[in-house]
């Protein structure tokens, strides 16, 4: 099939729910991906913070051969050795002692939301209401949309579940004055990625846990989009010194396989059997993939390479900034943002025809999200195509608008 093919069929057979760039790869190698009719473009995507080791590593396309050969799938019926070892990995390179597994970051907060609103109902209390974050996003189920606090995913489905409110991010008082006795935890992105890649500043974080100790409450994060080391270190909370009750990952920790996972302290581990389940969830062949990605993230010393490349990227970003192309650099290692004085989207559209792969997170700002293999040439590359498309449109009139993904 040509590019023209599949943009046909696609539009002929699949629902309209994305809106998508005109073009189809047929395949990648490292931080390079290659179309239909052979162009190659540098992945600054990283298929939104997923393809942590790039595309077609060896460990990883060797894990998931291997494993294809021997079992795809037999079900949470069985004890399955992949999801232990998993597990087992997990659990011993962060603070939590327990893991759930299921298939994306979604449903990974969907089971958070669930084991709080369980917890909150020991020792026959009744708390059941859950503290998020505004211009949060932890995901677009019903469940998770209600905890998502921006306007344009949730009005066209309301009513939504209740149960949650709304606090301003990285107001140290706003938690405090918003909890009650219906309270039963906070849940928040160590860096706010959807609403433009805001990080939470180093003392709110510390804040919020202790609030959180003096009031019984669980500290939720969603470490969907910072896990894996795409912040500098394997998980983002590390870098603010606290310790959570509940980590939820998805994204980076299959390095393109679907799989999520919960991950709770003894102290907040309240689901128990019949309380939650996947048909899916942690089968050998996403356990396989995620162990060779973690591995390999440990291995290569992943997350200390993506916090110089990123502070790389951002030197290279700031240096737009200080011609005057760009407004702002906000993020942590290579998870980065790049507010623009006018609309992403033909800055986008500009970047690709020049082989350059970018998006957005809000109409004006552009997120960076490559490979954590990424190397300073490939950076240098990506700078010199995004300084080529800034200058030419700072000469013309701002058109066009852009929707954000993930």
């Amino acid at each position: 099939m040509t590019t023209d093919d599949v943009i046909a069929a696609t539009r002929q057979y699949l629902l309209p729910t994305y809106r998508r760039a005109p073009v189809a790869f047929s395949h990648g190698q490292g931080v390079w991906l290659y179309d239909l009719e052979g162009r190659r473009y540098l992945d600054f995507i990283g298929g939104i913070a997923v393809s942590a080791l790039g595309h077609a590593h060896p460990a990883l396309v060797a894990a998931i051969q291997t494993q294809a050969a021997k079992m795809l799938h037999v079900s949470n019926l069985f004890h399955i050795a992949e999801q232990a070892e998993l597990g087992q990995w997990l659990v011993d390179h962060s603070a939590f002692d327990r893991v759930f597994f299921c298939n994306s970051g979604a449903e990974a907060n969907e089971a958070a939301i669930k084991l709080a609103r369980k917890w909150g109902r020991r020792d026959g209390r009744d708390r059941f209401e859950i503290i998020v974050a505004d211009h949060s996003f932890h995901g677009r189920t019903m469940g998770t949309l209600a905890a998502t606090m921006q306007p344009k995913y949730q009005q066209p489905f309301v009513p939504l579940t209740p149960g949650f409110v709304s606090v301003p991010f990285n107001d140290l008082d706003a938690i405090p004055a918003a909890t009650t006795d219906r309270t039963v935890a906070v849940m928040l992105e160590p860096i706010q990625g959807e609403s433009g890649i805001r990080p939470a500043h180093p003392e709110y974080l510390k804040s919020v846990r202790e609030w959180c100790d003096a009031r019984d409450l669980l500290l939720i994060v969603d470490e969907v989009q910072t896990g894996m080391g795409r912040t500098g270190t394997l998980f983002a909370y590390e870098q603010y010194g606290v310790t959570p009750d509940v980590m939820t990952l998805a994204k980076g920790l299959g390095g393109g396989v679907p799989i999520g996972a919960l991950l709770v302290t003894e102290r907040a581990a309240a689901l128990g059997a019949g309380d939650h389940g996947s048909t899916f969830g942690g089968n050998p062949l996403a356990c396989a993939a995620a162990l060779a990605v973690a591995r390999t993230i440990v291995q290569e010393r992943l997350p200390e390479h993506a916090a110089a490349m990123g502070a790389h990227l951002a030197a290279g970003l700031q240096a737009l900034v200080d011609r005057g192309l760009a407004k702002e650099v906000r993020g942590r290692g290579l998870l980065l943002a790049l507010e623009l004085h006018g609309e992403a989207a033909p800055v986008i559209d500009a970047c690709r025809q020049e082989g350059l792969l970018v998006n957005a997170v809000q109409p004006n700002a552009l997120r960076f999200a490559p490979p954590l293999i990424v190397q300073p040439a490939e950076i240098e590359q990506a700078l010199a195509i995004l300084g080529r498309v800034l200058a030419a449109a700072a000469s013309k009139p701002a058109v066009g608008g852009a929707v954000p993904a993930r």
